[in-house]
């Protein structure tokens, strides 16, 4: 308990609490006093000794229970959903999990016999996720669902939902379904659980091991999901910055690259006036230039993202020979005059004014089909079709076969998504389904990772 105690004055430390030494001794004396079965007395008497100002009381009841609830080190309590199946209802519900992706079966299974993540489980989905660089709690919630999403429990439920059905028809009882159902739900809840501890526990070792600070380069590695107002301004700064950074390297590197092809036809030529000595070569110079069709989500989840992309964009018009920009949420929208005229950030709240976001309003499909009807003739060989979006459609058709005709017309397909791959496929991601049409896809999560795609698209 000395050790958890230390480890809570140091979270509280790194959350920008300030705890003494003194008072980590006071807490520990209070706590041999008082003892530690009561949960409210031992709560009391640590906040009692290791807070001073009450601005800092929700971020003690914020971090206690993920140290001392009992649940951050041990694994949840799942029951077993199969010990009490009969071997014929064992069997039909093992034929019904060989219907489902393997994927899917694996986890159906696990979560009815009630067997919790394992520490190993956990460090994988951590880095998967990103929480591995997750320092501020702020972010607590969004890592848990998206190992929620990694964990696919949202599919888990649907094919319970599927499987019910083929068991009601071969004659499997209501109140064993019930008690599958229940169960299934009790034990998601019980790993939600486990994830929300993990969460909060590896947030808090991440803040002790690195306390946050208001250095640029930490923003620069933060999620979008996760920037407050604040945080953006900051970014929005750096756009200029980073641009310029960005159209040194590409100018370097085009020094060093090969000067073009040899112009058999116009050396010959050049070398007819003094006989060929000495011998001077001619080279077919290759445009480098790209010129872009830029097709952008502005919707809620993707709004920093698209705004900070089109700031840099913006601001390397000289490295792009011509720009045209759409946005689009639920319609299609030329954004280019927006552009034109003042910064990224204003362009992006005009268009928002216009087009506001709004919950499951995103229709990819339908501006896809939008773009094929009025501006499919900007899409040609030299043309490098820019998609920036996550590729959810809120269940819509998405038009998989205008994106084909549309990148099959251009020079190369380039798609920015700020959602990792594990998510790609799942809910109302079509993503999988454009995937086979694109070039390049680039995970832009952070402001580094859309940096590194945009010198990446501008080099290339």
């Amino acid at each position: 308990m000395e050790t958890r105690l230390m480890q809570f004055a140091r979270a509280l430390r790194a959350a920008g609490v300030p705890v003494s030494m003194a008072e980590t001794v006071d807490a520990a004396g209070a706590l041999t006093a008082l003892g530690i079965k009561d949960r409210e007395p031992f709560r009391i008497s640590l906040r009692s000794t290791l807070i001073k100002r009450t601005i800092h009381l929700p971020v003690f009841d914020e971090l206690f229970p993920i140290f001392f609830d009992g649940k951050a080190e041990l694994p949840p309590d799942m029951d077993n959903a199969l010990e009490n199946l009969s071997d014929e209802e064992a069997e039909q519900l093992a034929l019904a999990l060989r219907q489902l992706k393997d994927d899917i079966a694996d986890s159906l299974r696990r979560l009815l016999r009630g067997e919790p993540l394992t520490r190993q489980d956990l460090n994988q989905l951590a880095a998967m996720t990103g929480l591995d660089r997750a320092r501020n709690m702020r972010w607590n919630e969004w890592m848990v669902r998206r190992m929620q999403a990694a964990l696919k429990h949202d599919s888990v439920r649907r094919a319970m939902a599927e499987i019910a059905k083929l068991l009601e028809q071969v004659g499997f009882s209501k109140e064993r379904l019930d008690e599958l159902r229940a169960m299934l739900q009790a034990n998601i809840e019980a790993e939600t659980g486990q994830l929300q501890n993990f969460a909060g526990q590896r947030i808090t070792d991440n803040m002790q091991a690195r306390p946050p600070s208001e250095d640029v380069e930490d923003l620069l590695h933060a999620p979008f999901g996760r920037l407050g107002e604040d945080e953006m301004n900051v970014l929005r700064q750096e756009v200029r910055r980073l641009s310029a950074a960005l159209r040194s390297r590409i100018s370097l590197r085009q020094k060093r690259q090969k000067t073009g092809t040899l112009d058999l036809k116009s050396t010959i030529r050049r070398n007819l006036g003094h006989g060929g000595v000495p011998f001077t070569l001619s080279y077919k110079r290759r445009q480098k230039k790209p010129r872009l069709v830029v097709i952008c989500d502005v919707s809620t989840s993707m709004r920093y993202c698209t705004e900070l992309m089109l700031g840099l964009i913006h601001a390397m018009q000289d490295q792009i020979s011509r720009t045209y920009a759409f946005a689009f949420n639920d319609h299609l929208e030329y954004i280019t005059p927006d552009l034109a005229h003042g910064s990224a950030q204003e362009a992006v709240d005009r268009v928002l004014v216009r087009m506001p976001p709004g919950h499951y309003s995103t229709d990819l499909g339908g501006s896809l089909a939008e773009f094929d009807r009025e501006w499919l003739d900007l899409v040609n060989h030299r043309t490098t079709l820019l998609m920036v979006g996550d590729g959810r459609n809120n269940f819509r058709d998405p038009e998989t076969g205008i994106f084909q005709e549309m990148a099959r017309r251009c020079t190369r397909t380039i798609w920015l998504n700020p959602e990792p791959p594990m998510l790609w496929g799942t809910g109302d991601s079509d993503m999988n389904e454009y995937l086979p049409f694109c070039d390049h896809v680039l995970q832009v999560q952070t402001m580094a990772e859309l940096t590194a795609a945009v010198d990446e698209l501008l080099t290339r």
